[in-house]
């Protein structure tokens, strides 16, 4: 018997969700809202899908486009976030649109220029699907995606499912609110924490609830939420979220290294390991030194690419992985506190949320009094999530 491409598919996925066939979910497991097809394919019967979508959108190893057109969905269109659709272009690339090879379909850029989706690029949709891995963090653009998008459904008519997916930052919340009067951007569009504690499903929830979307306006949502998750959840991610960001590590160090991306300190772009370490081109910066270097796909000329920076590498620290200042601090204190350390101030700024921040860190304050600072809003902000998590602490 001929087995077609798409039977394939099929049947791969029907062993992933039956718990007798190897492989399948252990009660233990969480379950994603991917894979929930019985309680979503009923949403999508006769209807034309869009989806933004990129490489982390899989079930089963197998992308969520090959899933839904093995299930005879209506796929007309994908909308791809920053990083494309395969997930290989490098942070502030630019994205072109095009047609997907592997399917046919067209693929429309959601970054650069054209952040929110026009009408006529939703026109003839009923129903959009947004299954992407984030990593918890405001600044994180996936998010912000998932926000125009809303956006553009509202506006048009069209419906929105988030299928959700474990956060793993969902453990904590920490760093300054963002003050959207003055610092909203493409990388912080909301009055949320730098981390702040919610799935993309639950933070859907709170954009819509709280009128964050333009005129107040209502997406049309759901959110296929998870079985088996809890925000304490230790989670491995088994697809790297964005091409520098390839471990977890690097995921639990990002809301503290990415600070310096608005000075001249290297994070690691153009290593093998990036987010994992910080060095500059001086020996007093520390012992441990590494050179960046582009590498395709991962990062095209990166800072001091070339040049050897002496530094702290973080895969051997013992520090808890969570939102810390004592790295930026730290480097600070050993640029002699050099006004010119913070390279980019508006950058820093916006990748703050506030410029409160830069103030103290000028001023002298430890970490542990600018922690103090915050403490006033995040307690607001924590009473405000209580009111949209769909999942246990």
């Amino acid at each position: 018997m001929k087995i077609t491409m798409r039977k394939l598919v099929f049947i791969t996925l029907l062993c992933g969700l039956l718990t007798g066939c190897q492989g399948g979910n252990t009660p233990k497991e969480i379950i994603k809202g991917i894979e929930k097809t019985s309680d979503y394919l009923p949403l999508l019967k006769g209807k034309n899908v869009g989806v933004l979508v990129n490489h982390t959108s899989q079930i089963h190893g197998t992308h969520l486009i090959d899933t839904l057109l093995a299930m005879q969905v209506q796929v007309k269109r994908i909308f791809a976030p920053e990083h494309g659709f395969r997930g290989n272009a490098d942070a502030g690339e630019h994205i072109k649109s095009g047609t997907d090879p592997m399917t046919g379909l067209p693929v429309i850029s959601l970054y650069g220029k054209n952040k929110k989706p026009s009408p006529e690029q939703l026109k003839g949709l009923d129903v959009v699907i947004f299954d992407i891995q984030d990593v918890g963090v405001r600044f994180y653009t996936y998010i912000s995606s998932m926000h125009y998008m809303m956006e553009a459904c509202a506006e048009n008519g069209v419906k929105l499912i988030v299928f959700d997916r474990p956060n793993p930052n969902g453990d904590y919340v920490d760093g300054p609110v963002l003050d959207t009067t003055r610092f909203r951007s493409f990388v912080g569009m909301h009055p949320i924490p730098i981390v702040h504690g919610l799935t993309v499903g639950e933070l859907a929830l709170m954009i819509n609830g709280e009128g964050w979307l333009k005129d107040g306006m209502k997406c049309d949502l759901t959110v296929m939420t998870m079985a088996n998750y809890t925000h304490s959840t230790p989670y491995a991610i088994p697809v790297k979220p964005s091409p520098n960001l390839p471990t977890d590590l690097s995921i639990r160090l990002y809301p503290s290294l990415c600070f310096f991306e608005a000075t001249k300190v290297s994070v690691g772009r153009g290593t093998l390991f990036p987010f994992q370490v910080i060095g500059y081109p001086d020996e007093k910066f520390g012992d441990f030194s590494f050179t960046p270097e582009s590498i395709p796909g991962m990062s095209k000329h990166p800072l001091q690419e070339g040049k050897a920076c002496y530094g702290v590498d973080l895969r051997t620290a013992s520090m808890a992985h969570r939102l810390t200042l004592a790295y930026l601090l730290d480097f600070y204190e050993k640029s002699g506190k050099d006004s010119a350390f913070i390279s980019n101030p508006r950058w820093f700024n916006l990748l703050s949320g506030t410029d409160r921040l830069l103030t103290q860190i000028q001023n002298g304050k430890t970490e542990a009094e600018i922690k103090a600072s915050w403490s006033e809003e995040l307690n607001a902000y924590l009473n405000l999530r209580k009111k949209y998590l769909l999942y246990s602490l």
